[in-house]
């Protein structure tokens, strides 16, 4: 991989969402934000797609930042939900392109049962979440909570999954992902750096146990999102005995969503340091350094 030191700048922000996923921001806008808000480096990391990668690119090119490539790969360990992200991997490899294409088919299909469930009760309609989205989105939970805001059904997203998508309402249906031992792998594999997501949002006693976050390192699990808006205090403090004891590195980033969340860009960032190691760690694919570009 190519030398980063001299080409990537700082505050950078590694965790965002566009229209490709949930986010309410096209690709090119996210990037266009991210310029805005005086970033200087920025990672797309949509779910389970890389669709809007091209796009981020060639905005990297005209607002000058340097975009990191990635993925928020969907994964669950009996009933919870645990999130990978993927820095740097080869967008064409086989195994992973089957297996998030495997995981959007299984998003849409429990969207859709979802969906029916909520029409039995609310005047909601597969047509309406479909009027959220935007062609080749991954389809899911936040399209159906646009709809409802929509419909008049909630004020904004936050309302919907505090209501109607709560699973205490009776609407909420399981879907399919991988383990995230073979999530971590996926990612190993196709070249990428895999960084746990936001693993402190149900506090230290919720945080992923240490035997088996053992084995996640020992399949090449490289860090942890620590510095993040919805990780508890006392979650923090665990993980970052956990990043001591593994010596993994620890990120901080925003996980912005656009106008979908109250996250804003920037409010969590990572360090040029850690940045460099990830980029050193990859194989799969290269970071775009647009002001490079820009000035060679």
């Amino acid at each position: 991989m190519p030398d980063a030191a001299p080409a990537f700048g700082a505050p950078i922000d590694l965790h965002t969402h566009s229209s490709a996923s949930d986010g309410t921001e096209t690709p090119y806008e996210v990037i266009r934000s991210a310029s805005e808000a005086g970033l200087g480096t920025i990672a797309l990391t949509d779910h389970d797609t890389t669709a809007g990668w091209a796009s981020a690119a060639l905005a990297a090119h005209d607002f000058d930042l340097t975009f990191v490539p990635g993925m928020e790969l969907s994964t669950r360990l009996e009933h919870a939900s645990i999130h990978v992200l993927a820095y740097l991997i080869d967008p064409a490899n086989p195994a992973l392109l089957a297996e998030t294409e495997t995981i959007r088919d299984a998003r849409l299909a429990r969207a859709e049962r979802i969906v029916d469930r909520i029409g039995r009760d609310y005047d909601l309609t597969w047509q309406d979440v479909l009027a959220q989205t935007t062609e080749g989105a991954t389809v899911g939970r936040p399209h159906i909570a646009d709809a409802l805001v929509a419909k008049g059904l909630a004020e904004n997203r936050s309302q919907a999954f505090q209501g109607i998508l709560h699973w205490r309402a009776g609407y909420f249906q399981p879907h399919y992902a991988p383990t995230p031992l073979a999530g971590v792998e996926l990612v190993v594999a196709a070249g990428g750096v895999p960084v746990l997501a936001h693993p402190g949002t149900g506090g230290r006693e919720r945080v992923v146990p240490e035997a088996r976050l053992r084995k996640l390192v020992d399949a090449g699990l490289f860090g942890l999102e620590i510095e993040h808006r919805q990780n508890t205090p006392d979650g923090k403090e665990r993980l970052y005995e956990l990043a001591a004891k593994f010596g993994l590195v620890v990120t901080g980033s925003s996980d912005y969503h656009g106008e979908g969340k109250p996250n804003r860009l920037g409010e969590n960032r990572t360090s040029p340091e850690v940045l460099e190691r990830i980029i050193a760690r990859a194989t799969g694919t290269a970071p775009v350094y647009g002001a490079v570009a820009r000035t060679n």
